[in-house]
């Protein structure tokens, strides 16, 4: 038996993950309230990103990232065509411009094949040429099952189902803290005074960029299961002016940090590039037109004929990596009472791409882990 408790769920953050999350647990029978601080859902990372549905080509074996992504992008297309949400299999030509790169291109493909993913080719330059005209490249793997969504109205028909099965959702509502009162027994409290109070059952920190500085106000978490460091790492997108020539989403060889700044589509046939990696200490998202410059020398490997004055700032966005500069990425991580010994107790922990593809199999794994 449960102490008694105001709401049996509480989840904090209402991005892509939150709702997908809210989703699940409402349609499962339990009794969910949304906390959001922002005036809006889905106002941070999951309306600043590339909007693609992942293939999973990147991610280590067995990995979180490799796992959910695969999953989760099974789920999402079944799930944008039963509700309607806008989105497209556009297919994606990850491109290798030389010697190293196609030896990279290679290790990538094979540790695709190695995750589960059996839909990879390999294209020579004239079969790209057939393809695409306009790209330049010595090789490329070409992904059939990568593609774009709507992450707007994917969100939306998210809270729509968990508000439809009995969730309930508050905005401008940051958590202050949270007390531990014991298994399945949190107070959370949403003023300094401390009078704003709501106790539940189950806690779910889906709070993306500000996930760790959340777990650490919650009283009685031991220390040791917080990541001691989150890296803000910006990414900037810059959009073209004209119609395209593409067909499909173009992508250079990944870095560390990222996946080198890509060719998009929007919906409607846009194109937009991005994200760069630039670390920054605090959130601002200011993309400025004097940074231009570098996405004109990285997009002209790929497309030499990328014009001047094609270019200009659209919006950026901020991964929350749990690895920093020079480190090898890190996985997902998703703390639960196998970890910290609080039953009741999600903490979601460095959730950047693949989270918006993962996003109904990460609600999956949360629903089974509490």
């Amino acid at each position: 038996m449960h102490p008694p408790v105001d709401i049996e769920c509480v989840i904090i953050g209402a991005g892509v993950i939150g709702l997908a999350i809210a989703r699940t647990l409402t349609q499962q029978g339990k009794e969910v309230l949304i906390v959001e601080s922002e005036s809006s859902f889905g106002s941070g990372i999951s309306s600043r990103n590339s909007e693609v549905i992942h293939a999973g080509l990147y991610y280590p074996v067995d990995s979180l990232k490799a796992k959910l992504c695969l999953r989760g992008k099974v789920l999402l297309y079944d799930y944008c065509q039963q509700q309607h949400i806008p989105h497209q299999r556009l297919g994606k030509l990850l491109v290798a411009t030389d010697d190293t790169e196609t030896a990279q291109l290679m290790a990538i493909k094979d540790n695709a094949e190695q995750c589960g993913i059996n839909d990879l080719s390999i294209l020579s330059a004239e079969e790209v040429k057939q393809l695409e005209p306009e790209l330049n490249c010595q090789l490329a793997l070409l992904s059939p099952s990568t593609g774009i969504v709507d992450s707007h109205a994917l969100m939306l028909s998210l809270l729509g189902e968990a508000e439809q099965a009995g969730a309930q959702i508050v905005l401008n509502t940051p958590l202050k803290g949270v007390d531990i009162k014991g298994p399945n027994h949190f107070q959370c409290y949403f003023d300094d005074a401390d009078q704003s109070v709501i106790s539940c059952a189950y806690l779910v920190n889906a709070s993306g960029l500000h996930a760790t500085e959340l777990a650490k106000a919650i009283k009685g978490l031991d220390a040791q299961h917080i990541p001691e460091a989150y890296y803000y790492c910006k990414g900037r997108y810059f959009a073209y002016t004209g119609k395209s020539p593409f067909k499909h989403l173009i992508y250079p060889m990944p870095t560390r940090a990222g996946l080198g700044v890509h060719l998009t589509l929007d919906l409607a046939g846009q194109i937009k590039f991005g994200p760069d990696v630039t670390w920054v200490q605090e959130e601002n998202y200011d993309v400025a037109q004097e940074q231009v410059d570098s996405f004109y020398k990285a997009v002209r490997r790929y497309w030499p004929s990328l014009k001047n004055n094609t270019l200009h700032p659209a919006y950026a966005g901020i991964r929350p990596k749990l690895s920093g500069p020079h480190q090898q990425a890190a996985d997902f991580v998703i703390s639960s009472k196998a970890e910290h010994g609080v039953a009741g107790l999600l903490n979601l922990f460095g959730i950047e791409s693949p989270g918006l593809t993962a996003a109904l199999a990460i609600a999956d794994e949360v629903a089974q882990q509490l």
